[in-house]
């Protein structure tokens, strides 16, 4: 069962999505904040493996909320879904900067949300949506450091690494690597593996900046 925290400020949309993520068999809703402060102080009480996270939220926005649950080591199984609008908005950069495994705009499909949060607690991050490759490649154009994955370990990784976080980073999956690279699908969890270690990255996400802020991948490649 997938253990899903919902962090919105508004009570109808939050009850909204509680009532959607507890309609699925394999998903059920532990909690609701109406602020970043509460969202972490839940997470920490209840570790949910995934937390739907509104980005501006008082008392605690949600960037920090998602910066505090992903610099905790023992918050180390949680992953954020940020929750935001199609405006590019510059809380939605920052949230990626700090640890989000990926973002959903909020007049998503219900189903299409569900497979999301699916998504993320797998261990993956929400690259594929269109949306999200938008996000990315804006946010890769902006000249403000980086606090994730330093490029630079990149030296430390093989060429068929590099191979394989080039892939990462245009938005393939696993099936599609191994696909690609004719090699099997352990294989290429095995070189995702010792990607997320030589880069110390949290999760996939971070691997896609990587991927962009060493050159590997330019914006618009495909």
């Amino acid at each position: 069962m997938i253990r899903v925290l919902v962090a919105d400020d508004q009570a109808l949309v939050r009850g909204s999505f509680r009532l959607l993520v507890d309609s699925a068999p394999d998903l059920t809703a532990v909690g609701e904040a109406a602020d970043g402060a509460e969202a972490l102080e839940l997470a920490r009480a209840q570790r949910p493996d995934v937390v739907l996270m509104d980005v501006r939220m008082p008392r605690l926005d949600g960037i920090e909320a998602t910066r505090a649950i992903t610099a905790d080591p023992e918050l180390a199984g949680v992953r954020v879904l940020v929750l935001t609008t199609f405006d590019l908005d510059d809380y939605a950069f920052a949230a990626l900067r700090a640890g989000a495994a990926g973002f959903l705009l909020k007049d998503t499909r219900p189903a299409e949300l569900l497979d999301a949060v699916r998504v993320v607690a797998a261990g993956e991050a929400l690259l594929a949506p269109r949306v999200t490759r938008r996000l990315i490649e804006e946010y890769t154009r902006r000249p403000e450091p980086s606090a994730l994955p330093d490029p630079a370990g990149l030296a430390a990784a093989t060429e068929r690494e590099r191979e394989v976080l080039a892939l990462v980073g245009l938005g393939f999956s696993n099936e599609e690597i191994a696909a690609e690279l004719h090699v099997s699908l352990s294989t290429a969890k095995t070189h995702i593996g010792r990607l997320l270690q030589k880069l110390a990255a949290r999760d996939r996400a971070q691997l896609v900046i990587a991927a962009y802020e060493s050159g590997l991948v330019r914006p618009g490649a495909r």
